[in-house]
Formats: C-alpha cells, sequence, structure tokens
C-alpha cells in the first residue's frame, strides 16, 4: 500500500485515523489531513480543532463536539473530554450515553465499518490523551493510524518571528509547565539553550521564576505569544524578571482570559532578531476586520485575498441575485445563440455569466453552443467567470475595465467582414445605456435582454449591524454605488472609524452622497486592486506608527472621534 493511501476500513471494526489539526491555521493542515477528512465518517474532535477542520469534511459527514471537563480550569484540550454537542445538521453517531470519555466515543464510532477522524490541535503524539485511545483502540482490535500535525511548540514560534534554532546549533529544550517536575527545571535552568515553554497566559510568570531560580539569568529575553498562528495572535517580548511587569502594563493580566494557551519561547539568539523575522504579525492588515458586502459568490476570492494580508473579512451579501420577471426574452436570445443570430456576445458581470450558463445547462447545452460567435467580457473576474465554462473571451478592454473601456476597443460594424449585425447583451435589471448606445452608433444592433435582477439582501444579524454602527469593523470595502445604498439601508452608517475603501470615483461618490469619508479608492476598477490598495494603505499607516513610536493599532482600536480626517489615496 502507498504511503498516501488511506487504508480500506474493515466491515466490523471500522478505521480510525488520529489526526493534528495544528496550531490554528487552517492552512498547516498536511496533505495527507485532508485526504483523510475528506473520506471520513465521523469526525471527533474539540470545538476549537472542529473550525478549523469541518470545511474539509465532506457533505452528510457525522460530527461529535467534545470539550475540555467543564469542572476543569485546564485549556482547552488537556481536560478529559466529554461528550457536549452532536451537530443538528449531521447524523449522529451511535454512541450510548454510559460510554462518556473520548475512547469510547472513538470506538462506538468506528464500529459498522465507519472510518473515524478523531483530530486533536496540534500534533496527535503530544496530545495528552491521544496515545491512550491509540492504546484503547488496539486493545479492541480497531485499526488505526496516525496522520502528525505541526505542533503548537514548533508552529507558535515561527508566526512569532523567533527561529528556535540557528547556523550556531543552539540546544533546544521542550517544557509543558503544567506537567513538569523539579528536575525538569532544573535541567533547563542550568541549560544556556533555547527553551519552548507551553503554558498559559496567568501562568507565564510563574514558569519565568522557576527558571530564575533554576539559574537563568533574570534578563534572558523572552517572548510570549497567545493565540498563535491565527489572525488573532499577539506576542510580547521582555525578559524572564519583567514579563509579570510587561504583560500588566499592556492590560492583558489580570484577565478572566488569563487561562488561554501561550507559547513562550526563553533565549538569547532566537528573541534578539524577531523585529526582523516577525514576518506574520506585520501583514499589513493584520486582525483587521473587513466588512465583504457582496453577493456571497463573489466575496469568496476577495476574502481570500484579505487573508492572505492578515485580515479577517466578513462576508455581508447587500445584493441578491434572482432570476428575471419575465424569462421569455432571456430564453430566445439564448435560442438565437444557438441558431446563429448573433455575432457578438457581450458579458459585463460575472452574473451574467451566470445567468446564461443556468440557461445553457436548462436545455442540456454547454460551452460549444459559442462556436462561430465571439464574446467580449468586461473585468478579469467576469474573463475568468467565462474560462471556466470553457469560453475563452476574444475581447477584453485593454484599459478601463468598464462599458466605456470596452467601448474604446469594440470594432465597427463591417458589412464585409461581420456576415451578422446583432450583438446580444445579458445584464442585469439596470439599464446599460452608455454600452448599447456606443454599439449602436458603431453600426451594431443591439439585444439588450435583461438576464437577471438584483435585489437588496435581507438585513445581517443584530451583532453584525451593531458591529457597522459601532466601529466593530476595522475598515469595509464598496465596490459598486448599489453596495454603499444597500449596506447603509439594511444595516447602518460604518462609524466613523471605520477605513472606507472604493473601487472607484462613482461609488466614491455614492459613499460621500451618505456621509462616509472615503479613505482608498483603487487605481483600476477591480476588486483585487482594490483589496492591494487597501493593504497599502495599512502598510503606511503601520509604518507611520512604527517611525513615531507608536504602538501599532487597528481602526477599530482607536477613541471614537478621535480619528484625524485623511486624504484619499
Amino acid at each position: 500500500m502507498s504511503p498516501t493511501t488511506l487504508p480500506t476500513a474493515g466491515p466490523e471494526h471500522g478505521h480510525v485515523t488520529f489526526l493534528g489539526a495544528g496550531p490554528g491555521d487552517p492552512g498547516l493542515l498536511t496533505l495527507r489531513a485532508v485526504e483523510a477528512l475528506s473520506h471520513a465518517d465521523v469526525l471527533i474532535a474539540e470545538h476549537e480543532v472542529l473550525d478549523v477542520i469541518r470545511t474539509h469534511a465532506r457533505q452528510g459527514v457525522s460530527i461529535v463536539e467534545t470539550d475540555a471537563d467543564p469542572s476543569s480550569v485546564s485549556p482547552p484540550g488537556t481536560g478529559t473530554p466529554q461528550l457536549t454537542v452532536v451537530d443538528g445538521t449531521s447524523t449522529t453517531a451511535a454512541v450510548p450515553s454510559p460510554a462518556r470519555d473520548a475512547a469510547h466515543l472513538v470506538m462506538e464510532a468506528a464500529r459498522g465499518g465507519r472510518r473515524v477522524v478523531r483530530a486533536v490541535s496540534g500534533d496527535p503524539g503530544l496530545d495528552t490523551y491521544a496515545a491512550e485511545e491509540m492504546l484503547a483502540c488496539a486493545a479492541a482490535g480497531v485499526p488505526f493510524e496516525v496522520v502528525p500535525g505541526v505542533a503548537a511548540a514548533v508552529g507558535v514560534p515561527a508566526y512569532a518571528g523567533v527561529p528556535l534554532r540557528d547556523r550556531h546549533g543552539a540546544d533546544v529544550r521542550f517544557v509543558d509547565a503544567r506537567t513538569a517536575s523539579d528536575r525538569c527545571w532544573t535541567e533547563v535552568g542550568a541549560s544556556d539553550g533555547t527553551v519552548v515553554v507551553s503554558t498559559t497566559l496567568d501562568s507565564v510568570a510563574a514558569a519565568a521564576g522557576e527558571l530564575v531560580a533554576a539559574g537563568r539569568k533574570p534578563d534572558t529575553p523572552l517572548t510570549v505569544t497567545v493565540a498563535g498562528t491565527t489572525t488573532r495572535q499577539r506576542t510580547w517580548t521582555a525578559t524572564l524578571g519583567t514579563v509579570a511587569q510587561t504583560l500588566k502594563q499592556a492590560k492583558v493580566l489580570p484577565s478572566p482570559d488569563g487561562g488561554r494557551p501561550v507559547i513562550a519561547v526563553v533565549g538569547e539568539r532566537s528573541v534578539a532578531r524577531r523585529d526582523q523575522l516577525s514576518w506574520f504579525e506585520s501583514k499589513p492588515l493584520f486582525g483587521w476586520k473587513v466588512l465583504v458586502p457582496r453577493t456571497k459568490e463573489q466575496a469568496a476570492s476577495l476574502s481570500d485575498q484579505l487573508r492572505s494580508y492578515g485580515a479577517v473579512p466578513h462576508e455581508v451579501p447587500t445584493i441578491a441575485v434572482e432570476p428575471p420577471r419575465t424569462p421569455q426574452q432571456m430564453e430566445r436570445a439564448v435560442k438565437g445563440l444557438v441558431t446563429g443570430r448573433y455575432e457578438w456576445i457581450a458579458f459585463t458581470s460575472v452574473n451574467a455569466v451566470r445567468a446564461v450558463r443556468e440557461k445553457f445547462e436548462e436545455y442540456g447545452l454547454d460551452a460549444r453552443a459559442f462556436a462561430g460567435i465571439k464574446v467580449a467580457a468586461v473585468g478579469e473576474q467576469t474573463a475568468k467567470a467565462l474560462v471556466a465554462f470553457g469560453v475563452k473571451p476574444d475581447l477584453v478592454p485593454s484599459g478601463e475595465q468598464s462599458a466605456a473601456g470596452l467601448l474604446e476597443d469594440w470594432p465597427p460594424y463591417d458589412p464585409v467582414f461581420d456576415p451578422i449585425d446583432r450583438v446580444f447583451l445579458p445584464r442585469a435589471d439596470i439599464a446599460t445605456e452608455t454600452l448599447v448606445a456606443g454599439l449602436i452608433e458603431l453600426g451594431w444592433e443591439v439585444d439588450d435582454v435583461t438576464a437577471y435582477r438584483t435585489v437588496r439582501a435581507s438585513p445581517p444579524p443584530a451583532e453584525t449591524r451593531e458591529a457597522i454602527k459601532g466601529g466593530g469593523f476595522d475598515a469595509v470595502l464598496f465596490t459598486s454605488s448599489s453596495t454603499v445604498r444597500n449596506l447603509v439601508g439594511i444595516a447602518g452608517k460604518p462609524h466613523n472609524v471605520t477605513v472606507i475603501a472604493c473601487i472607484g470615483p462613482a461609488t466614491a461618490k455614492t459613499a460621500e452622497e451618505h456621509g462616509l469619508r472615503v479613505d482608498v479608492m483603487a487605481p483600476e476598477p477591480s476588486v483585487h486592486k482594490l483589496a492591494e490598495a487597501l493593504a497599502d494603505f495599512g502598510a503606511k499607516r503601520r509604518l507611520a506608527a512604527l517611525e513615531a513610536g507608536d504602538p501599532v493599532t487597528r481602526p477599530s482600536e482607536r477613541r471614537p472621534g478621535a480619528r484625524r480626517r485623511r486624504s484619499t489615496t
């Protein structure tokens, strides 16, 4: 069997995969982990781990959520797991009520030939209970495998910009402060190597005291990282002697969240270069909560781009796309494509491509029906949607991605070379006089057809509306005038601390008409250029704070009303 081939589940005992989900970033899952998740019949994991892995599970998988013993104050994943929730939208795993510990959950779920994924934070080899669960499987004759994951003690320092080793080959010791013995502290205290301590936020000072008592100098530098590898990550630099004071001055402690797990790295060489190597927390939009008011389908690629800049995108649909009220005109036009009525078809949006594609599929047609027809597209996303359909556009504006830009490149009708003088223009229920008039002026006949309707979406949840009006978002991206009007209509006007980014002058004008100050404008009308412009704004803002010696904060962390007016970039 290939090392990357999943074994076949037995008819009686099934199969269990003990899977490491890493320290929190879903991008750190291994290819093997994703493969196992896609074949799983049952997922068993703690709540925070399920958030990382569930997107890779197949539809209809049974999900069993576990949690730490509620009487324990230990960090997540360190108490005996207890069954607390079974996902209501999936099939419930057959777990008898007396079998409450995770080992029994795993074995019961595996019965009947089912594939079970038991996912743990970090790596299974370092999990407190995974080894016991594996032994229970072995004793019961349940076959299992182990898929390693990135351990928090290794992954978190990497994301904090703290290398554990260098060319000098310093010794590296790993210590779990919750279980470390006096002998362990004595050994690491006597060493001059790097020490990686897994502990909790309110126990960092105690761990530092243990190291000092064991022989480490109080001025030895250390870093403390909480929520490592996620966009909530924060890292503080101090010394063994000053860490308690540093966390107090940062208003991190005392805190009801003091039990959160942290990774502390102790050592001169490892900590010294963090300023140059802090690649993750120095991303231009790190931790920014960015509102993306678009249709759900259109928001996906933009949200992925924002995540690459360190942002936390929050998608709020402001526009819903619906079929035209009278579909007969669209149906005649699509049939005309097949019968040779048109020389050109012009797509001005992704939704127009989707509307035509759905009609094609309804009639049992595919991209071959475009044979002999010239295709034009406005915008890179529209062109990509066509390519995904199997159609390569013949014309995309070389300049501005708009109706005006398309007209600049559109050839005039020539009766010698153009056997047909008609253009099919599928569009929204919003008039496109500029494009239609321009094509007619070039000598073309135009079938201007409503392919879909755009309507205002339902209001978002109350919590989101309050965040919009109360300054809970750091930025909002407006990709059209309608998104401005619709967002204000369904959720209210964004707070004045929120950075407003607009795709172009028309959208910016609409935002200003609604009393919003525009901070960022895309250099060209493209959603990806808009995201780039926001990232550039964030990078300049961060650099200005560092040069002034101020702490780097997000816009939402500023005092309401304290934000100064800024010019549009």
